[in-house]
Parts: C-alpha cells; sequence; structure tokens
C-alpha cells in the first residue's frame, strides 16, 4: 500500500476498501469522481492517488466554486497575448495546461458553468487546449480526478451539468464517509493532535474533553475537527486541552457518549484484528491505559487473546 493512501485513516474494513480501490485506480490513467461531504478529505485522497501513481508532472488543483465565472475561462485554458484587456503580454497557460504531464484535480466540480463543461469535455475528448485568442490548440496529457459534495445526477436531471460530461468524468468512483460515521475516530484524533504543539511540548486531551469530541456530529468533519484542535491547542495550558478549552458550538457531552466511544474502539479494535498492542501503538498510549478504558467502557471480554 503507498505510504500516501495508508495515511488516509485507521484499519478499519471501510476504509482499508477504501485505499485498497483508490491504489489500484492509481495504477491505471482512469478518470476519478470522489463524492464526499464537505471537509471530509477529497483534496488529500486526490494528491495520494496522484503521488501513488508515480507521475512525474506536477499536481495541480481548481476549485471550480471559488473562480468568478467572469475569470474561469482563461484561468482555466489560459490566453494569447492580448487575447482581452487585462491580458498579460506574454500570455498565460491555463492551469489544464500546467497540469500537462501530472494530474489536474477539479474540486467542486457540480459548481463549473454549463459553458465551461462544454469546453472542458472537448479538453477531454480530443486532448487538447486551445487558449483563449489562440490560432491553433495545444496538446495535453494529464490525470484528471474530480470531485464534489453535490449529488452531481442530480445536477444532470436538473438540467445543470452535462449528462455527457458526467460520464466521462464517473469512471472510477470513490466515496469519502463522514466523520461522524467512521469508525477510525480516534485514530484520526490522535493523528491530527500529533501534529499540534504547544510553546514547543506535545499536546495532550483531557478524558472530558476528549469525550466531548467523540460525542460532537461533526458537520464540518475532518476540516471543523482540525480547526477545533486548532484553537483548543491555543487556549489550553500545561500542554493538556481541557474542555474550557474547546471552542463554543460543540455542545454538552451527550448521554451517549460512553456508547460512542465503546462503539469506536471497537470498530478500531476490529481494524486491528483484536491486536491490543497494535491498537495502542496506532492511538500512542500504553496497553495499560487502553486496558483500562476497555475495562471502563465493558468490552474487555471481545478481544482475541494475544499471542
Amino acid at each position: 500500500m503507498p505510504p500516501a493512501l495508508r495515511r488516509l485513516g485507521g484499519e478499519t474494513p471501510e476504509i482499508k476498501a477504501l485505499q485498497d480501490r483508490a491504489a489500484r485506480f492509481a495504477r491505471t490513467d482512469l478518470p476519478v469522481l470522489i463524492h464526499g461531504e464537505t471537509g471530509t478529505g477529497k483534496e488529500y485522497l486526490a494528491r495520494a492517488i496522484h503521488e501513488a501513481s508515480g507521475a512525474k508532472g506536477p499536481f495541480v488543483a481548481v476549485n471550480c466554486a471559488a473562480i468568478p465565472e467572469t475569470l474561469a475561462e482563461s484561468e482555466l485554458f489560459g490566453h494569447a497575448p492580448g487575447a482581452f484587456t487585462g491580458a498579460a503580454p506574454r500570455g498565460r497557460r491555463g492551469l489544464i495546461e500546467e497540469a500537462d504531464g501530472g494530474t489536474l484535480f477539479l474540486d467542486e466540480i457540480g459548481d463549473m458553468p454549463l459553458s465551461l463543461q462544454t469546453r472542458l469535455l472537448r479538453v477531454l475528448a480530443e486532448r487538447t487546449v486551445q487558449p483563449l485568442g489562440a490560432a491553433r490548440p495545444r496538446k495535453v496529457g494529464f490525470r484528471l480526478i474530480s470531485a464534489s459534495h453535490r449529488d452531481l445526477r442530480a445536477l444532470v436531471a436538473a438540467g445543470s451539468f452535462r449528462e455527457d460530461l458526467f460520464y466521462r468524468l464517473n469512471v472510477a468512483a470513490l466515496s469519502l464517509p463522514p466523520l461522524r460515521s467512521r469508525g477510525d475516530f480516534d485514530w484520526l484524533l490522535a493523528r491530527l493532535l500529533a501534529t499540534r504543539q504547544r510553546e514547543g511540548r506535545p499536546v495532550r486531551l483531557a478524558p472530558d474533553a476528549a469525550a466531548m469530541l467523540r460525542a460532537h456530529r461533526w458537520p464540518g468533519n475532518l476540516r471543523e475537527l482540525d480547526n477545533v484542535l486548532a484553537v483548543a491547542t491555543a487556549l489550553c495550558e500545561e500542554g493538556e486541552i481541557r474542555v474550557a478549552d474547546l471552542p463554543g458550538g460543540l455542545g454538552p457531552v451527550s448521554v451517549r457518549t460512553e456508547d460512542d466511544a465503546a462503539a469506536s474502539l471497537r470498530a478500531a479494535l476490529d481494524g486491528c484484528g483484536g491486536n491490543v498492542s497494535a491498537l495502542a501503538r496506532r492511538l500512542g498510549c500504553d496497553r495499560t491505559t487502553l486496558h483500562r478504558r476497555m475495562r471502563r467502557l465493558g468490552i474487555s471480554g471481545r478481544l482475541r487473546p494475544q499471542r
């Protein structure tokens, strides 16, 4: 498994299936369409596929929802010198041409205007791009990965997304689960926490703060979790994040916090084949701490004996 794809998540069956599918797609030149809610890590997955593919060219990311429609055509396709008022004197290579030999990632493809969808379809069909004002097209070769949090089939039915473009994009499909349904939450939390430091020291979570994080529904997914940890790290003292350090809006710990924590831990243990030592290493704690937590959650009897 390529390292970039292995870093996508913990060893739950769902994530392992996603990693394996992405690794297989990376070995091909098939267009990939990634679906997932905002903040689930669609660009990270796209970069991981690019890295695993061994492409020598660059990874060029384009947020189709962020480029003003008046500038989108010149940004994507480039322009010849003097093509329009304000054009660069020497012309400009578009983002599609910049991706030549590498990967073009079109994020939020569902927000691309219909006029640009038509031009993109031609690029994909002919493997050429013609900058604004240029006399002839230029050959381009790139791996295409697109992503959206919207239902593209519904957009096709509504007439706001081209059906022929959809079928060109939706060849190799991947779906990223929302954070609230992932069984490797503790793994992700530990990984994100490991990137944080307070005054040069590692940051740790107080048990009640960890419980509150597990109980939250995370509508903003991984992006929201990372932002919460950033704020809490800035506010915490003595390297420990407490409930008071967490930003408002997380709400009180629900009555099902223990149940949710037990479910998450069971899923993580299943992902490690019931190996306590392997899970302890993954979570960055010792076996004694992990056993104590298992007993508290009433799941110690569910583990296979360690060999």
